[in-house]
């Protein structure tokens, strides 16, 4: 299997800490192996405060990438200052993180890594630094030339698959339509799949309360989920909905429902996050490479404080190689 590569993420919240943190962990690392894409003087500093003896060195090249105890092993590519402000928003961190992004997705799409796990980026930093993307599931997909993604958020008790990703609300109704409706409920149907579930049992949300009330309250949950799920179920997907979404994230914790599909952003991760940040993972479907990241932010009002959990970036770490030992295992 060709390594694994992890982005640094914006180098003013904790991305490098939790970084530094997770290599540190000799015993994790040494069944997860990988090696980072960043900035080699960020990476030193957060490696000196946070790293506990763990030593950076420079490569130049995936294949130049080999496990050793305590090393972190550091493609470079930017030279932020030194001096750079924890939790404040920075053009020049966000250039740096989109660069080290940009950078993976190059060595996934010619297969020189199985894998991409990415730290948390700041998209008002992104955006600063002239970035054309929300965020990292955007860029991703269009860095693939991949049409059919979606962003899941899962952690043990409970997956989602989102509809709409990074817009507002407003926007995200626009946006539903029974053909993306369909689209999701596929790649829902196809992940779980190829993540060893058989007949994956799909819960699709609804998007006004109660799912509309047969209308009450609005008519797209009629008009645009509830057509998608029956073509779905012709195609032999077991899926049902739209279900109220108050209730429906419940019953796939208690076991009823391998996933559900959310309509929008905050409707599907506040009940994966409110379980816990610290075993969720965040791995965008679709793609023709493995993506993961932890199911949370740059946290820029803990940054540089040197309380960070590194327990989700770990999860992300452990998912990407359990998805790229099975997409590898799958073209033998």
């Amino acid at each position: 299997m060709k390594p694994i590569v992890v982005t640094f993420g914006d180098a003013a919240g904790i991305g490098p800490e939790i970084v530094a943190k997770t290599f540190a962990d000799t015993e994790f690392m040494e069944q997860y192996p990988a090696f980072v894409v960043g900035d080699i003087g960020i990476m030193k500093n957060a490696a000196a405060r946070w790293g506990s003896s763990l030593v950076v060195e420079p490569i130049l090249a995936p294949e130049e990438y080999a496990p050793a105890a305590r090393r972190m092993q550091v493609v470079s590519l930017s030279g932020l200052p030194a001096d750079l402000r924890h939790g404040e928003i920075s053009a020049a961190a966000g250039a740096a993180a989109f660069g080290a992004i940009r950078q993976s997705i190059e060595w996934a799409n010619d297969g020189r890594v199985s894998a991409i796990c990415t730290a948390p980026i700041h998209k008002e930093a992104l955006a600063a630094a002239g970035v054309p993307y929300p965020g990292h599931t955007e860029m991703l997909a269009d860095l693939s030339g991949t049409s059919d993604y979606g962003m899941m958020l899962a952690n043990p008790h409970l997956r989602t698959l989102l509809v709409t990703v990074h817009c507002s609300i407003l926007d995200a109704v626009r946006k539903l339509s029974v053909e993306r409706e369909l689209q999701v409920i596929r790649l829902a149907h196809r992940s779980l799949q190829s993540m060893g579930i058989a007949q994956p049992r799909i819960a699709v949300a609804g998007l006004n309360p109660h799912a509309g009330e047969g209308g009450l309250f609005g008519s797209e949950d009629m008009e645009l989920i509830a057509p998608a799920v029956a073509q779905a179920r012709q195609e032999g997907i077991d899926a049902v909905g739209p279900l109220p979404g108050d209730t429906v994230f419940m019953q796939a914790r208690k076991g009823r429902f391998d996933i559900v599909v959310a309509q929008y952003h905050d409707q599907g991760l506040i009940p994966v996050k409110l379980l816990g940040v610290e075993d969720g993972v965040n791995v965008t479907v679709g793609l023709p490479f493995v993506r993961t990241s932890p199911d949370h932010g740059t946290a820029f009002d803990i940054a540089g404080q040197g309380i960070a959990d590194p327990s989700s970036l770990k999860t992300a770490l452990v998912t990407a190689h359990q998805l790229a030992r099975s997409s590898s295992a799958a073209t033998i």
